[in-house]
């Protein structure tokens, strides 16, 4: 009979122990990459409506460009041409909300105070003429 070697432990005694897991493979999941967005509808949007100082068009020209390069395939392009007419949309934006409620501002306030400027004359000339009427008695 041959001799067992009992001195080390064999590789099947420690696979085989309760305490510790077998490696398993490793699994990576590789997710779809994320969509660039391009902003058309804001931009179109922008164009239509106010396009002062022309950010409504730029924001336009670089939505396009955005979506030419999503649709050719290069996502890192679209990205950049994305990310350019999102910020030409946001200053669009502020320009054609701060413009108009600053016109608004300028009117209303020019009104008032044409209104006391009017209100002061006209009580001066009244004034002027009832004093003026009194002293020729």
């Amino acid at each position: 009979m041959p001799a067992m070697d009992t001195s080390y432990p064999r590789e099947d005694f420690l696979s085989a122990t309760p305490g510790k897991p077998e490696p398993g493979p490793t699994v990576i999941t590789i997710g779809t990459p994320k969509v660039p967005r391009d902003h058309m509808i804001w931009s179109v949007f922008n164009t239509v409506y106010m396009n002062l100082c022309c950010l409504g068009f730029m924001a336009l020209v670089y939505s396009v460009k955005a979506r030419d390069q999503k649709v050719a395939g290069d996502v890192d392009a679209a990205r950049r041409f994305g990310s350019k007419a999102r910020c030409y949309n946001i200053l669009a934006t502020v320009w054609n909300v701060v413009v108009p409620i600053l016109l608004i501002t300028l009117v209303v306030t020019g009104v008032i105070h044409l209104s006391n400027l009017a209100k002061g004359s006209l009580n001066f000339f009244s004034l002027h003429h009832y004093v003026e009427d009194e002293d020729r008695k």
